[in-house]
């Protein structure tokens, strides 16, 4: 059986790698055959130590700090003054004031005051037909007051069944009978006064001292502190301001 080649140097390789007995030379294998001499191998001088030489010591460098706070801004204790610059208004001129219009609120305030009149009363009793009904005298009639606003107020008595709800309702109680469902009117004038207008009443309006009744549906000027009759016994008096 041939040995195969691979084999032979596998076996020189296991000789090479054994350790020689006097440490001093060892041979290596270059052949398999037992009469080649083996080849010395040179012996290995051992170097002497290298010395370490000492390093230099690293120079530090200082690690520049940041700069300190700087302090706070002192505050004075007073504030500074300020002085007012003085603004010269320019005057300007009065502005007229529109004349009034009808409708407009007036500046004056304009009330009426109503009252049981026996003065009146009796002028009415004894101009009055003797066959006519008596209306009588109440026993007690507080006052009453009425503010005009608007551009008309309406004199009368209240009738739901007819839709009439006057704006001074002289329904009572005490109640004048002889005062009509829509007895007069009051309407404003363009200067802010007021006017009393008849609507043709059954028994007619008076004013003042006047025994004559106004005229049907004809306004007259009223002034302050005039006084408006109208029923049996029922006296407006008005008052402005």
């Amino acid at each position: 059986m041939v040995r195969p080649r691979w084999l032979a140097h596998l076996d020189r390789a296991r000789n090479a790698a054994q350790p020689v007995p006097n440490g001093s030379v060892r041979y290596a294998a270059t052949t398999s055959s037992p009469s080649q001499a083996p080849t010395p191998l040179p012996s290995r001088t051992p170097l002497p130590p290298v010395p370490l030489l000492p390093l230099p010591p690293l120079p530090l460098r200082p690690v520049p700090l940041p700069p300190p706070p700087l302090p706070p801004h002192p505050i004075p204790p007073h504030p500074i003054p300020l002085h007012p610059i003085p603004l010269h208004p320019i005057p300007l001129p009065p502005m007229p004031l529109p004349p009034a219009r009808p409708g407009s609120p007036t500046k004056t305030e304009w009330r009426v005051v109503v009252t049981a009149d026996r003065a009146y009363y009796e002028r009415m009793r004894a101009a009055a037909d003797p066959d006519a009904a008596v209306v009588a005298f109440p026993v007690y009639c507080p006052e009453r007051r009425f503010v005009l606003t608007g551009t008309e107020v309406l004199i009368g008595r209240m009738s739901r069944s007819r839709g009439i709800e006057p704006g001074i309702d002289l329904t009572g109680p005490p109640e004048d009978a002889a005062v009509s469902h829509m007895h007069a009117l009051l309407v404003v004038t363009p200067t802010g006064g007021w006017t009393i207008v008849d609507l043709d009443s059954a028994n007619g309006t008076y004013l003042n001292d006047n025994i004559e009744q106004l005229a049907a549906n004809q306004p007259v000027a009223l002034s302050d502190g005039d006084q408006v009759h109208v029923g049996g016994w029922t006296t407006l008096t008005v008052r402005a301001g």
